[in-house]
């Protein structure tokens, strides 16, 4: 390493971030990435550690230690080709990504872990910026054709990496504009949709042809003025089928007044925000504004509607979260290098949420059809000794009510689109996940792979990137006999 001592001798710096009372008002993206100097010396605090769990606990296996080196050594050209070789997209990662990499940091031990996604955040920023970010069309054609169907994180990583193979590649997107969840399911403010065009750029250049407003399963189920392909007309057309959809059969709430208006999942809220703010008109847009919200579940989606909530001018944004409130800090002896359960806070939450935990909601209530009130109960965890499992319970005398103009269900999402696992009549496993494995990522049916969130469940981008490139892997193996493909 170019400073054995750096991490003694210098302290993490966070990246810069726009005042919350001033972002709210726009739905730019707010973090600053470091600037040179300020990346040399978090390159500089990487420690040498000898065994890098950061390389581990990333879902890529991102060779960290590597291009916090080259960053200490400014040489930025080849830390940014260091970063592609296991992450096709590290603008996505190194903006929304959890960082578990930060986690598993030697460093993290005992002391703030190396600012790992900062750094990777400068790195590709600087990439884009000198324009050492360029098209890699392959050197030969193969002549064969594989269909990927979904283009999120894991369809585009996996068509990325077999364009560079040498096959035609064809993504098939059921909405208007290529990009699948990372489009309409991150808000503008964590994630500029500018960072996907220019990749789409990227991969057009490289020979990957997109064909939005597409539906691939049975013609039945597809919405109007869509294009439809059938199972059967890819397998006639193509030498392989990839199936990289999201997850996205949202939870449901199933409780007396569920369906009042005012009453909407996430999702839908989401996608029609960041529709408005790509310039399409939306018609009945579900709005915050002057409302008292309540979004029910802590993940990412429950906070991006906080965020979302916020900047369209709600008079109160109340967040809750069935399970108990975590510790304020993780025992490190006993998680470190797993990813620990500690509280945490979102930037969306810094922004004006109240947040309340072990609450169950009962009822909604409303009337003329529009939802005005939560009905909710304490609920205490504890573990039953018998089955060792969690169990849950009501708090006597704990209902209480919760003015309510705007219910936001995020509370996860429990499957694919049944219906187009359904069309390709492939297996699924107890969740309703494409089931495949992770060496060879085929699926029940000949010539079908899965993966990403259809294969693993709901997850991060990153594990959707990883799943991608290594599923494009076992593709290529399949058409050619053997593969150069990294996995």
């Amino acid at each position: 390493m170019g400073k054995i001592t750096g991490f003694i001798e210098f302290e993490r710096v966070h990246e810069v971030t726009e005042a919350p009372l001033t972002r709210v008002k726009h739905w730019k993206e707010f973090v600053q990435s470091l600037n040179d100097e300020q990346a040399k010396i978090q390159g500089a605090r990487c420690m040498d550690c000898g065994i890098p769990f950061c390389t581990t606990g990333c879902p890529v296996n991102n060779i960290i230690p590597d291009w916090n080196d080259l960053v200490y050594r400014q040489d930025w050209r080849a830390a940014l080709d260091v970063l592609h070789s296991t992450n096709n997209f590290p603008e996505f990662t190194g903006r929304v990504c959890p960082a578990p990499c930060e986690a598993a940091c030697t460093l993290n031990i005992n002391d703030d872990p190396v600012g790992i996604k900062s750094i990777e955040h400068a790195i590709i920023d600087h990439g884009w910026l000198n324009g050492w970010v360029q098209p890699q069309p392959p050197s030969r054609k193969t002549g064969k054709k594989v269909a990927v169907v979904g283009s999120g994180p894991s369809g585009l990583a996996c068509a990325q990496q077999l364009a560079r193979a040498g096959h035609a590649v064809s993504v098939f997107e059921k909405s208007d504009r290529i990009g699948g969840l990372l489009r309409y399911g991150i808000p503008d403010f964590k994630l500029a949709k500018s960072h996907i065009d220019r990749r789409l750029a990227q991969m057009e250049a490289e020979g990957v042809e997109f064909h939005p407003s597409t539906y691939v399963g049975n013609p039945a189920h597809a919405a109007d003025g869509l294009t439809v392909r059938t199972p059967e007309s890819l397998y006639e057309e193509f030498d392989a089928v990839v199936l990289a959809g999201g997850s996205e059969t949202p939870r449901d709430l199933p409780v007396p007044g569920r369906e009042l208006k005012g009453v909407h999942f996430a999702m839908d809220f989401l996608r029609q925000q960041n529709q408005a703010n790509a310039g399409a008109r939306v018609e009945d847009q579900i709005s915050a504004k002057g409302k008292h919200v309540v979004v029910i579940g802590g993940g990412d989606t429950g906070s991006d509607c906080v965020g979302t909530s916020i900047r369209q001018g709600a008079a109160s944004v109340t967040q809750f979260e069935l399970m108990p409130q975590p510790p304020a800090s993780e025992n490190k002896e006993l998680t470190w290098p797993y990813w620990p359960l500690k509280l945490r806070t979102s930037s969306s939450q810094e922004e004006g949420c109240e947040r309340d935990w072990a609450i169950s909601t009962v009822a909604l209530e409303g009337s003329d059809g529009q939802v005005q009130k939560l009905v909710a109960v304490r609920v205490d965890w504890s573990r039953d000794p018998a089955t060792g499992q969690m169990k849950m319970r009501e708090i006597k005398d704990s209902r209480f009510d919760m003015q309510a103009d705007l219910v936001l269900l995020a509370m996860g999402f429990v499957s694919p689109v049944q219906e187009v696992l359904n069309a390709f009549a492939v297996d699924t496993d107890a969740r309703g996940n494409a089931l495949a494995d992770t060496e060879r990522y085929a699926t029940s049916v000949p010539k079908v792979f899965a993966a990403g969130d259809m294969r693993r469940g709901q997850s991060l981008v990153v594990w959707a990137i990883r799943e991608g490139r290594q599923c494009a892997r076992a593709v290529d193996e399949f058409l050619m006999g053997s593969t150069t493909l990294p996995r």
